[in-house]
């Protein structure tokens, strides 16, 4: 993520992934997503590679379920 900086906040994080603060909140305390916690009033960082690293294991994981999961047409289409 070129010009980005190292640490992000969790809203940074939200409004790259698209979600709510709330969501990537979650994602850390669940341990899916590596964070770090600063300061006394204990601010949540995200290292901006750790982000990356996060959103390359989705897709994989995402590949993997469509690999398992195949679409299947309700409709045949017509020969």
């Amino acid at each position: 993520m070129a010009g980005t900086p190292r640490f992000l906040t969790l809203a940074d994080v939200a409004e790259v992934l698209n979600t709510s603060s709330a969501q990537v909140y979650a994602l850390v305390r669940r341990g899916e997503l590596p964070a770090i916690k600063i300061g006394g009033r204990g601010q949540w960082r995200v290292e901006s590679s750790q982000l990356e690293d996060f959103i390359q294991r989705m897709y994989d994981e995402t590949r993997t379920f469509v690999d398992e999961h195949p679409y299947v047409d309700a409709e045949p289409r017509g020969e």
